[in-house]
């Protein structure tokens, strides 16, 4: 029997996300030509692909002033909503700040976002590493392991007023007093409120998610390096005992990976050296000290980019790591290896979004569903497909 581990679910298949490339420039820092676009005309297009091929979320970047060498970029929460009333069935995730948002402002915008949508709003809480944004903004810069103080301070507003009333919360950061918001976020079954995605690589990054998140996302990761991750959420999650028998089911795991899938390997591979050899160096420099430095701020060093080379820093959430690249056999291999190791979701980017996403969903996706069915069966269990995208769409 293959080893899997404790946090691997070999019934449920495997979830697909995407960049919302709502930031001009596209997914990597490089003069390679990106068809991609990042006007809303584009963006829905390309939202309307996806669910059409199999993904079920997408994620809207947040920045307020663009960076990665860009130069323009929508704000996320209403690109977010604007995707949501022109798709049926995607969910999208819209990336925040703590201290640039109210979490009781947020939580009311969603649950009307949720509403609009059918109950498809989710959001992706970011404790910021970008120093100059809050700054420059007037707004209060918070160091490192501090900022997952009031990330958790701010997931637990969230929660609170999503799923109580008359909600009460006293903390460092935010007081809330029997506050109740109405109407309530839409009851969708299996979903206690609008699922809450988080991450970092940091321990204390690891922790908050282990107590409080639905979701742990993380940068672009090689198998082992996403283990250590793995376990330091676990870990935090067992202390806290939550799961089947605590307040929260246990949490899941989220990816990224940049996808360049070609007919052979080589010519993915030549892709990448093409992407890394016409990377805008003095952009993806000036991001490397940038992020660098958030990394070696961390007590342990373990921040998010404090590995990474300049070539991994091309794509600016580390994406080659993962190395999705080759062909697609290749491909949904890699991903179900992840998979077993217990990665539940897998956030995608790609060269020319609305071409290969489509592609995604017609040469990978179902390999991967073959991989994942035998994997099942080989563990004593079937793929349960009922409730994916494709399923409901043909069922519809």
């Amino acid at each position: 029997m293959t080893e899997i581990s404790t946090v691997a679910r070999l019934a449920e298949p495997l979830k697909f996300a995407y960049w919302v490339p709502n930031v001009s420039g596209g997914l990597v820092v490089s003069t390679i030509e990106q068809r991609t676009g990042w006007d809303f005309d584009y963006n829905k297009k390309l939202a309307q692909i996806a669910e059409n091929s199999g993904f079920e979320y997408a994620l809207t970047q947040t920045r307020y002033a663009a960076s990665y060498g860009a130069d323009k970029q929508h704000e996320a929460t209403s690109f977010s909503l604007a995707l949501l009333a022109a798709t049926e069935r995607l969910k999208v995730i819209a990336a925040v700040h703590p201290g640039m948002w109210h979490p009781g402002v947020l939580a009311k915008f969603i649950i009307t976002a949720d509403h609009i949508s059918n109950g498809r709003a989710a959001v992706n809480i970011v404790s910021g590493w970008l120093k100059a944004e809050f700054e420059n903004f007037g707004l209060e810069w918070l160091e490192h392991d501090e900022r997952y103080v009031r990330t958790e301070e701010f997931i637990k507003v969230l929660r609170g007023l999503w799923t109580e009333q008359e909600y009460s919360q006293s903390g460092k950061y935010y007081n809330i007093t029997d506050f109740t918001l109405n109407p309530a976020p839409v009851d969708v079954p299996g979903r206690a409120h609008p699922e809450i995605f988080f991450g970092g690589n940091s321990t204390a990054a690891q922790a908050t998610a282990g107590r409080v998140a639905d979701w742990y996302f993380s940068n672009g990761k090689d198998l082992e390096g996403f283990k250590e991750n793995i376990a330091g959420v676990v870990a935090a999650a067992g202390e806290t005992q939550r799961g089947t028998e605590g307040a929260l089911s246990a949490p899941k795991f989220g990816l990224n990976g940049f996808v360049i899938a070609r007919d052979s390997e080589k010519e993915a591979r030549e892709t990448l050296r093409e992407i890394v050899a016409k990377a805008h160096k003095p952009a993806v420099q000036g991001f490397r000290d940038a992020v660098q430095e958030a990394g070696a701020s961390t007590k342990d060093g373990k921040g998010m980019w404090a590995d990474s080379s300049f070539e991994d820093l091309v794509q600016y959430n580390d994406g080659f790591k993962t190395q999705l690249i080759g062909t697609p056999e290749q491909i949904a291999e890699r991903i179900v290896s992840y998979k077993k190791i217990g990665v539940n979701l897998f956030l995608t980017g790609y060269l020319h979004f609305q071409e290969e996403v489509a592609a995604f969903g017609q040469d990978i996706l179902p390999i991967v569903r073959e991989l994942e069915a035998d994997l099942a069966r080989k563990n004593g269990l079937e793929l349960d497909l009922s409730g994916t995208p494709v399923a409901q769409q043909v069922a519809a």
